[in-house]
């Protein structure tokens, strides 16, 4: 009886536990019909996305372009390459093969293409078939690929082997203006970001919004007949006009590295300035970077805008401009020139010859005399006085240029020695950018002008200009009849027997205003630097003299000099062959005679003369153009009718049956211009001047034909 007692008990204990179970089965399902969810989960939507094919469409990253829109920052279309492994992706395989299904002949296709040994590839194919893997990718050699290696690959007709399409940033000009635009490269989400530069400040502007497109689709990837198609458009990023000017900078970053590999300096400077608008034309730095190959960048810094230094004898124009206004400046009286010292100074201030005795204080500028400076300052202006001035040119701030990690210089004015090397260009800091936006006073009528760089911003998908920039008064520190004196001063340093900048910074064409400087380097605790090279080299001129058109403010830190060379002669190199050229360009009327040797003139008009008469004429003036094609017309050119033909252009000419030239030895700058003119579809890969090209020469030319272009230095 005991023991039937026992069963019925754990009988009925089973039974109850199944009671409960059961029910609390029924009542999940009930929940889970009820809510649709499963631990959170929503079914629904979770089937949908089990049977939806959802890809993004990317967004275009905003073109960064010059003044004139050509692009100086682009997308590039790239590749990524992958292999489907999964014998499942081919239901039928009699009929069609979907998958990588011979993992030898794949691996030794693709594997020279992307640079890889075709083990490597084997063992990856290997090992995604091993693990059961849907699809494999091929690291960094699969990505990036261009669509030339792309197009080698799909005529292997390997199954399985698909792409990506991806964007990479693209800089068609290599080293120019980089720490201007800056840099944008792609993350790990694949997508392009800004780094440095204009490129990292409008990141929000430049990046758009990508877009996406989905369907239901089957196990095996196939489209539905009732798929539920849904797209919604990309928004490509905003489009950045720059005031740069592509011709002025090319012909800038050209001089610069001419005196990089001439004198090995440490570090250089170059700005060019319209004076009438504060718009910056080119600006350059060296060290620079390729952006499109970076290998080891030695500085990211916009040094322009970025790093103070001692400006040396460059500010003596505005102090000289500080008396003239305050009309305690006579250029004819004279001075005992070689030292100064006044009681509140151990030391006393002295020029760098100390034989020049007796001279006036217009000499006393030329010569570029210290003394001079302090005595203006001292026994002229007032230490006091002079400090306003030097806050009216805003030497106490930053300009607020549109470019990121401006730093402003420091005023060392506390004791009277600092008072007296101010005056000089020693002891206190500016930025050349500082040095650039007070000259801009000087060269248009006493107006300071605010210096900047982005000049529109333009939402491409409505044409709407969402930002532009004017021309902004920032300051009137002297007078247009000041502005007009010191000119006339600036321009006796060039044209004086005695003046710093006689025979080094004259222009054939053109007059010049100009103030040359010598600043020493800071050594630390032991002082300043010695020696012949240990300087920082500058020069601030303006042409032409009497109504400036461009400013530039160049600096050459601790060139390589021989014992017979001068620090101003990689300076004057820079400025005369970008001041020269450049106001050429902008078709800028000589105020001068010129020398005969001298080479430019206006464009003919290609449009209506025929080929035979224009380059009759080309040939007249010692040009020899470039034609392309074997036509009998010319039909486009890189000049256009009227702008001047400078030393520095090759001219290529565009026949009505082009056919493709010879690239060997161009550089990328004419690359770009022909590519434009033909309408070809370009890509290219290294920097320097072109080594081998996809098309070859004397292939017939249509317009949109893909060009593959390799350079090397």
């Amino acid at each position: 009886m005991k023991d039937s007692n026992n069963g019925n008990w754990k009988l009925n204990l089973l039974f109850g536990i199944f009671v409960a179970l059961f029910l609390f089965i029924v009542g999940r399902f009930a929940f889970i019909q009820v809510t649709g969810e499963v631990q959170g989960v929503d079914l629904q939507e979770w089937a949908n996305r089990q049977r939806t094919n959802y890809s993004e469409i990317p967004a275009r990253r905003g073109y960064i372009v010059d003044r004139n829109g050509m692009q100086l920052a682009q997308d590039l279309t790239i590749y990524r390459l992958y292999a489907i492994v999964d014998e499942d992706f081919s239901p039928n395989p009699e009929t069609r093969i979907n998958h990588v299904a011979n993992l030898e002949e794949t691996a030794n296709g693709i594997a020279p293409i992307i640079g890889m040994e075709a083990e490597e590839v084997y063992s990856i194919l290997k090992s995604g078939v091993d693990k059961g893997l849907f699809q494999v990718e091929f690291g960094r050699n699969g990505s990036q690929l261009s669509r030339e290696q792309k197009e080698q690959i799909e005529a292997l007709k390997l199954p399985g082997v698909h792409f990506i399409e991806e964007a990479k940033r693209y800089y068609p000009n290599g080293i120019f203006a980089s720490q201007v635009i800056g840099l944008a490269q792609t993350n790990d989400e694949h997508q392009i970001t800004g780094i440095t530069g204009i490129e990292a400040q409008l990141d929000d502007y430049l990046r758009g919004e990508n877009g996406s497109i989905s369907f239901h689709r089957d196990k095996y990837n196939t489209k539905l007949l009732n798929s539920n198609e849904v797209i919604v458009e990309a928004k490509d990023g905003y489009d950045v006009k720059l005031t740069i000017d592509q011709k002025i900078q090319t012909i800038l970053e050209d001089a610069m590295s001419y005196v990089e590999e001439m004198y090995e300096p440490e570090r250089m400077t170059a700005t060019v300035i319209d004076p009438k608008t504060g718009e910056i034309l080119a600006m350059s730095n060296r060290p620079s970077y390729n952006p499109n190959n970076l290998g080891e960048v030695e500085n990211w810094y916009n040094d322009v805008v970025s790093t103070p230094i001692e400006p040396g004898s460059t500010v003596k124009a505005f102090t000289i401009a500080a008396a003239i206004e305050e009309g305690v400046y006579n250029p004819n009286e004279t001075f005992k020139s070689g030292s100064f010292k006044i009681d509140q100074i151990e030391r006393p201030i002295t020029d760098w010859n100390q034989s020049w005795g007796m001279i006036t204080y217009d000499e006393g500028f030329q010569r570029s005399s210290n003394v001079a400076m302090s005595k203006i300052v001292w026994d002229k202006l007032g230490p006091d006085r002079y400090l306003e001035y030097l806050r009216a040119f805003h030497f106490d701030q930053p300009t607020g240029i549109d470019l990121p990690r401006e730093q402003a210089g420091t005023l060392l004015y506390r004791y009277p020695v600092e008072q007296l090397t101010t005056s000089f260009g020693q002891g206190s800091t500016v930025t050349p950018i500082q040095v650039v936006k007070a000259a801009t006073a000087i060269a248009n009528d006493g107006k300071m002008m605010k210096p900047y760089v982005i000049k529109q911003i333009t939402d491409p998908n409505t044409g709407e200009i969402v930002l532009e920039k004017e021309p902004e008064v920032v300051g009137e520190p002297i007078s247009k009849e000041t502005a007009d004196q010191v000119l006339k001063a600036m321009e006796s340093v060039i044209t004086s027997n005695v003046g710093t900048g006689r025979n080094r910074y004259n222009l054939e064409s053109y007059t010049v205003a100009g103030k040359t400087g010598t600043a020493q380097i800071s050594g630390g605790s032991s002082g300043y630097l010695v020696g012949h090279e240990n300087y920082i080299f500058s020069f601030l001129g303006m042409a032409p003299s009497d109504d400036p058109k461009l400013i530039m403010y160049i600096t050459v830190k601790q060139p390589k000099l021989e014992p017979y060379e001068s620090g101003s002669d990689p300076v004057s190199y820079i400025f005369k062959h970008v001041m020269e050229n450049g106001l050429h360009y902008l078709n800028i009327q000589p105020d001068k005679e010129r020398n005969e040797t001298y080479h430019d003139f206006e464009m003919p008009d290609w449009k209506t003369m025929s080929k035979d008469a224009l380059l009759s004429e080309l040939a007249n003036h010692e040009l020899v153009p470039i034609v392309i094609g074997n036509g009998n017309q010319i039909v486009d050119a890189n000049i256009e009718p009227g702008k001047q033909i400078l030393s520095t252009h090759k001219l290529i000419l565009m026949t009505d049956q082009p056919t493709m030239p010879d690239l060997t030895g161009w550089s990328v700058r004419n690359v770009n211009e022909f590519v434009q003119l033909a309408g070809l579809d370009f890509e290219m890969i290294g920097s320097g001047f072109v080594s081998s090209q996809s098309i070859l020469p004397d292939e017939t030319l249509e317009s949109g034909r893909y060009l593959f272009v390799e350079f090397n230095n």
